[in-house]
C-alpha cells in the first residue's frame, strides 16, 4: 500500500512535469540550430562574393578566346562519342578495354 502511494506522486510529476520539460527542451534547441549565425552569413556572403568574381572571370577569358580564335569552343569539345545503347554497348566495350 505504501509503495503504491509513493508510485502514483511520481508517475504524475514524470507525465505533467519531465515530459513537457524534455519536449519543450529539445524543441528550443532545435530552433536555435537550425538559425544561422553572423559568422555563417558573413562566410556566405564572402563565398558568393568570390564566386561572383570567378565569373566574372571566365566570362573575361571566353571573350579573349572568342576574339582570338571565335571557333574556340568547337575545338574544345572531346571528340563526339556515340552514347552506350544495348546495340553498341560491346562495340564500345571492346574499345574502352582495347584501345587503337
Amino acid at each position: 500500500m505504501q509503495e503504491e502511494l509513493i508510485i502514483i506522486p511520481i508517475v504524475m510529476g514524470t507525465l505533467f512535469i519531465g515530459l513537457p520539460w524534455l519536449i519543450f527542451h529539445y524543441v528550443t534547441k532545435w530552433k536555435t540550430a537550425a538559425t544561422i549565425t553572423n559568422e555563417d552569413e558573413n562566410l556566405l556572403e564572402e563565398l558568393h562574393h568570390m564566386a561572383r568574381r570567378l565569373d566574372d572571370r571566365m566570362e573575361t577569358i571566353e571573350r579573349i578566346m572568342a576574339a582570338d580564335n571565335p571557333d574556340w569552343r568547337q575545338s574544345a569539345l572531346p571528340d563526339a562519342n556515340p552514347a552506350p545503347t544495348l546495340d553498341n554497348f560491346d562495340e564500345l566495350l571492346k574499345k574502352e578495354r582495347h584501345p587503337s
